[in-house]
């Protein structure tokens, strides 16, 4: 909203891509810090705006449709007829491609921290604006919307109040629970990735929620299987990437020996939601989801 088989440096491509902000493929999911715009806010005269994300144009597009004049190329945004009329300035892991954002003639591009920092250089080199964001916590996706809102001068009110129903009003207890992302190496999300924000939303208790550790992305903890095994989640929750990962970890040694493998409290989840916020409706399915996998009881 794949991939090849994971390995450590597409792992590490991937989640700087959700750490996107997005679409948001996080992981690289967009950062907890909030949306930071490169030059001075004036609403009035941002009419035309490029996002190179799927869940910055996503946004755009709900707050005000005629101010959206480009999109990345994104499963996620082709799901949606009147974003799909739109011209494409990317595709999948493919740079933005300078010659259309220009053509366009955006008063405003707005692109993720990280995945498109030498993109947005190159338009601020010929004076253009642009902003730049991240997204790893429900927080900054608060942030983002009302930031978005003023650079076209919209009501983000209406948005942002959507964004409450995909939370529980009263969250239930739950159970410990681990979430792996790749198999290898094996990657879990901690509290400052959007996947982690996502469970402490939720009150779900994460395993390695308070971990650091030497993954080359922020917020993301390298396990051993042997820490796996030590963990040993009542309820687990693999992300499906599109790339055999799930399977995979099937076929780890420590699998059948986790008290949730035991229970049938195993639950397969997409990429885009989770670990990449990509759009609103993926971020409601995921929080659906999760309302789901809480409410059942081994």
């Amino acid at each position: 909203m794949m991939l090849r088989s994971l390995n450590l440096t597409i792992i590490s491509l991937v989640l700087a891509t959700a750490l996107l902000a997005c679409n948001t493929t996080a992981v690289p999911p967009e950062s907890a810090s909030s949306p930071a715009p490169t030059a001075p806010i004036n609403a009035t005269q941002v009419n035309r705006v490029v996002a190179l994300t799927s869940l910055s144009a996503d946004i755009l597009h709900r707050l005000d449709q005629s101010k959206l004049v480009g999109i990345p190329g994104s499963r996620l945004l082709r799901q949606n007829a009147e974003l799909a009329k739109l011209p494409q300035v990317s595709e999948g892991q493919t740079p933005p491609n300078l010659e259309k954002i220009v053509a366009l003639q955006p008063d405003l591009v707005v692109g993720a921290a990280g995945f498109h920092d030498k993109i947005l250089e190159r338009l601020k080199a010929t004076g253009m604006r642009t902003l730049t964001t991240q997204v790893t916590s429900w927080q900054s996706l608060q942030d983002l919307t009302r930031t978005l809102a003023t650079e076209i001068g919209a009501d983000p009110e209406p948005l942002l109040q959507s964004y409450q129903a995909f939370l529980p009003a009263t969250p239930t207890s739950s159970e410990p629970t681990l979430v792996l992302v790749s198999h290898q190496p094996i990657l879990a999300p901690n509290k400052t990735s959007w996947a982690g924000d996502l469970l402490t939303q939720f009150q779900i208790p994460n395993l390695v929620g308070d971990l650091q550790g030497n993954s080359p992305q922020r917020g993301y903890v390298t396990l051993s299987p042997e820490k796996v095994l030590e963990a040993n989640p009542a309820v687990l929750i693999l992300v499906d990437v599109g790339d055999g990962t799930i399977d995979k970890l099937k076929t780890q040694p420590f699998w059948n020996k986790l008290d949730a493998v035991t229970n049938n409290r195993v639950y397969t989840f997409d990429y885009y939601g989770l670990v990449n916020p990509g759009s609103i409706d993926a971020i409601a399915k995921t929080c659906k989801q999760l309302q789901q996998t809480v409410a059942l009881k081994p």
